[in-house]
């Protein structure tokens, strides 16, 4: 017979990952935390040197034009006259106009592809979404310029021989190069990052909000507007808030189809500027005040989206707080 040898007994592991773990994680949360804080500050701290120097650029023109920067729509370089007023509303007008288009629009592209879609339809749509959103700004300007303007003036003719006794509704200009070619370009522009946002949000809506609410007998759309979009009002503001600043600061494609009238009009149909497109167009030629003016128009547009977006998260603020107390 063989002795079974005895198996000799196993080493004592010790974990040395471990060192003094406590004290370690305690290191790691601080200087994660540091470095979260100051990119945190970082970004308040770029935002803030870049209107400081913007304003220090353009504080001849305020100084020379004083309140009447923003309230005066004379704008006539060669004068010496620096009045906003007007391609404040042109900027307004061209962004209100491509969100009225763009937010329903990408909305509902949003719950196609959370919803409805086939997961074969939803990948080719994403893709298609992203190639949008990924073309650059001057091929949506040429394509204004070539294809939409000259086929929408019948359109805009139609409209106004119908509406025409509704001010908005004015006589169109014979080149179709006006407020409401620039919004609906700006629109296509934008229904691409609102819908991809959007999509992100409605994807984070629980299941079992969802399958809770077609138990309790709720049709799609009323599960939608039941359990969807309380879930996700605040991601969709903040979407189409995203999309109002990149209509806001549009610039070759404004330029090319709004028309480069300085004026303030109630008529959409009619020939525009804007305050990006303006800034583009007769940079090169500005010179002493008319730079800082330029110079100016961005501090203001500035101000405008940093204010926007104050105003945003204020009724985010709200509305979230009477659903919650709706839900209680």
């Amino acid at each position: 017979m063989t002795s079974t040898a005895t198996k000799p007994r196993p080493e004592r592991v010790t974990d040395r990952t471990a060192f003094n773990y406590r004290g370690g994680a305690a290191r790691a949360d601080r200087a994660f935390r540091a470095l979260c804080v100051g990119a945190g500050l970082l970004v308040l701290a770029i935002l803030a040197l870049i209107l400081l120097s913007t304003a220090r650029e353009a504080w001849p023109a305020f100084r020379e034009e004083g309140l009447g920067f923003v309230t005066s729509s004379d704008w006539v370089p060669n004068e010496g006259q620096f009045g906003a007023l007007a391609l404040v509303f042109g900027t307004f007008v061209v962004s209100v106009i491509a969100l009225i288009i763009a937010v329903p629009v990408s909305i509902a592209i949003a719950l196609f592809l959370t919803e409805l879609a086939p997961p074969r339809v939803r990948a080719v749509t994403i893709t298609v979404i992203d190639l949008l959103a990924a073309t650059p700004s001057v091929v949506f300007g040429l394509w204004g310029i070539i294809v939409v303007a000259p086929k929408l003036v019948p359109v805009y003719e139609w409209i106004h021989e119908t509406l025409g006794f509704i001010p908005i509704f004015g006589v169109p200009v014979s080149n179709g190069y006006n407020y409401m070619t620039a919004g609906l370009i700006v629109a296509i522009m934008i229904i691409p990052i609102i819908t991809s946002i959007t999509r992100e949000v409605f994807s984070t809506v629980p299941l079992l909000d969802k399958q809770a609410a077609l138990a309790l007998g709720a049709t799609r759309w009323e599960m939608i507007k039941g359990a969807v979009f309380p879930h996700s009002f605040g991601g969709m503001v903040g979407a189409s808030m995203l999309g109002l600043g990149r209509a806001m600061g549009e610039t070759i494609a404004i330029a090319l189809v709004i028309g480069a009238a300085i004026q303030i009009t109630p008529n959409i149909y009619a020939s525009g500027e804007a305050m990006p497109s303006i800034i583009v167009r007769q940079w090169g030629e500005s010179s002493g005040v008319h730079t800082s003016a330029l110079v100016g128009l961005g501090v203001v547009l500035f101000a405008i989206t940093v204010l926007v977006n104050y105003l945003a998260r204020f009724v985010v603020r709200r509305a979230e707080l009477k659903m919650r107390g709706a839900a209680s």
